[in-house]
């Protein structure tokens, strides 16, 4: 029997996650793509689409279709194609100058057709894109009787061809693989991430890069569309002198500041009497743009912002400690993968999604580690919004991964050089840019979420290479915020971060880490496990520490703080990361079971065991 979460069990496959997928952008106009395609899986030689017999049946979009919640429960092989259709219809007036077909993520390559016209395609498996599809849709009377033999808006087709090779080659997977187990968990493969169309106009708003600090926030307005003189406004360079951004901050429906720039060009904007966003007091600031020309609007958008800054420095005993607002701060946080039993990297619902936020922040917990994993642009709104810090792992690729790479750090073995580009399953050039390609990608699409505090560009060698260039490179696209080079193992001593992780034996904090001058961090520990009949994946059970009963688990993880994090947190430690915040598949080691539905630990328990921590970093505060 499938496990399910309860929102995957009260899912309306005619109203799958419907809500707007970019927070910190909002147009009004907005259709979502949501809802039953037709699918087919062919050979990786068929170029053409199947004819109208050949479809295989219908796939809940934006379910994979290995994912129960799908509806098609089928393993997509690196040898075979996915392919998708749906037809629809536009709303009366919905086109206008420009239409634009947006996919949150498909997994991994993917080309696209509107109405048999190619518009373009999209390679990599965790990143948004966008198509403009005018040129290709249908338009008037004349059109739709031709199509549709009837009066009325036309008939739109949607096709779109997917190749997924998983882990048999470089290409960024995170934790998916064909032969999952253990810590390795189901691939999954095609559209994961809402479909939906926005009208735009010529000219219009593609990107605002906000940038905040105590007291002000930097806005640069981007835009898209028709070239406006030498540079273009889609590439943020001059633009025609008539154009102006428009920019109100407001708090409860009340201006609080304002400004006229020129699109492309920063602007600071003063925030008089500044409310700090912290998890504690998570205020969001909104921030609205018009885009005018002559005096005229021709484009406005909605988003948001947080005024806070991250960074590092001494604490009151001398200790380098993460700093929220200028002040030290103690991150206590778990680990995070982001999968889910019914739905794989799909939350069954913007609920859902917000769950887990909110289940770590009322076991007291101050920050997530997204693993290895770039979740849909509400899952950090709702970090925003809520309070939640965000430690954002970048996606791991690289061909198969070496035990002494991988796994025997784990255990005492030697750190090694991350320039040998073959131990570290690195040798592909393409690979490596393709990585670098995808971290800029990563930056660009996050960057505005007030909740992310610190980015992690490799965890345990997974495909590490040059992570202090790494490094380097995330500090000159976002100079912001922290950096956890490497984290876990192979430290090539760069980034912000002494970062390690301890399962086998005892943690215990070495003086040599806190003299090396960056904060030191647990950044993986523990991963007690415990399974809940009727609550599992399956008869397997993983995890670094295996328990029978609730109490046992509980005593357990009592004394590990107690006897071994709290007096290394007196001593300097800067940040805590459990694993992990649910169980996944095989993993029984999380603090809820996979389905959502049990909390294993008493959760006063845990809250009292995190407020420790904090007050064990007491020169901190």
């Amino acid at each position: 029997m499938t496990l399910t979460t309860p929102w995957g069990a009260d899912l309306d496959p005619d109203a799958v996650l419907q809500e707007y997928p970019r927070p910190q952008l909002v147009r009004d106009s907005y259709l979502n793509l949501n809802g039953y395609w037709q699918y087919a899986i062919t050979s990786a030689r068929r170029e053409l689409a199947p004819a109208e017999d050949e479809w295989d049946g219908r796939i809940l979009v934006p379910f994979s279709p290995e994912a129960p919640l799908s509806g098609v429960n089928r393993q997509l092989q690196p040898q075979q194609v996915l392919w998708y259709r749906r037809t629809l219809r536009l709303p009366a007036g919905f086109a206008g100058e420009r239409v634009l077909l947006h996919f949150g993520a498909v997994d991994q390559s993917c080309t696209v057709t509107v109405n048999g016209i190619d518009v373009g395609g999209h390679d990599g498996g965790y990143l948004p894109f966008s198509l403009d599809v005018t040129a290709a849709l249908r338009s008037g009377a004349a059109d739709a009787a031709a199509v549709e033999g009837s009066a009325g808006e036309p008939e739109q087709e949607i096709v779109v061809r997917v190749r997924d090779i998983s882990n048999t080659g470089y290409v960024s997977r995170g934790k998916q693989t064909l032969d999952r187990g253990g810590i390795w968990y189901t691939a999954q493969s095609g559209i994961w991430q809402t479909v939906w169309l926005e009208s735009v106009p010529r000219i219009s708003i593609s990107q605002l890069v906000l940038v905040p600090s105590l007291d002000s926030v930097a806005v640069t307005v981007l835009l898209d569309g028709e070239p406006a003189g030498a540079g273009g406004p889609s590439s943020g360079g001059p633009v025609t002198a008539e154009l102006q951004a428009v920019i109100t901050v407001s708090a409860g429906g009340r201006t609080v500041a304002d400004a006229v720039v020129v699109p492309g060009t920063p602007a600071q904007i003063p925030v008089p009497d500044p409310q700090l966003w912290t998890p504690e007091d998570p205020f969001l600031y909104d921030v609205t743009v018009q885009l005018q020309a002559a005096g005229e609007t021709i484009d406005s958008v909605r988003s948001y912002t947080g005024l806070r800054t991250f960074g590092t420095g001494p604490d009151a005993a001398g200790h380098t400690r993460l700093l929220l607002n200028g002040r030290p701060y103690f991150h206590a946080g778990l680990l995070d993968q982001g999968y889910w039993p019914d739905g794989l990297y799909t939350a069954p619902s913007d609920e859902a999604l917000a769950y887990d936020i909110q289940a770590a922040k009322d076991l007291g917990f101050t920050m997530l580690r997204k693993h290895i994993k770039i979740e849909p642009l509400r899952w950090y709104y709702h970090c925003d919004r809520l309070g939640m810090l965000v430690w954002q792992d970048l996606v791991n690729g690289g061909r198969p991964y070496r035990p002494a790479i991988a796994d025997a750090p784990a255990v005492g073995a030697r750190h090694h050089d991350d320039g040998d580009y073959k131990a570290f399953g690195r040798a592909d050039t393409q690979g490596r840019e393709d990585f670098r390609t995808e971290l800029r990608g990563t930056v660009d699409l996050l960057r505005n979420a007030a909740s992310i505090a610190v980015w992690v560009p490799f965890n345990e060698g997974w495909g590490q290479f040059d992570a202090n260039a790494a490094a380097d490179l995330l500090r000159g696209l976002d100079p912001t915020r922290s950096i956890d080079h490497a984290s876990g193992w192979h430290d090539q001593g760069g980034g912000d971060l002494k970062s390690v992780h301890v399962y086998f034996v005892p943690f215990k904090l070495h003086r040599g880490w806190l003299k090396d001058g960056r904060a030191v961090v647990l950044s993986e520990y523990g991963g007690y496990s415990l399974r809940v009949p009727g609550h599992t994946f399956n008869d397997k059970e993983f995890g670094y520490r295996r328990f029978k009963t609730p109490d046992a688990l509980l005593k357990a993880y009592v004394k590990l703080h107690r006897k071994q994090i709290e007096p290394a947190v007196a001593r300097g430690l800067a940040a805590t990361v459990y694993t992990q915040l649910t169980d996944v598949e095989d993993e029984v080691n999380g603090l809820l079971t996979y389905d959502r539905r049990v909390v294993k630990i008493d959760a006063g328990t845990v809250r009292g065991l995190n407020a420790r921590l904090v007050a064990a970093a007491s020169p901190i505060r």
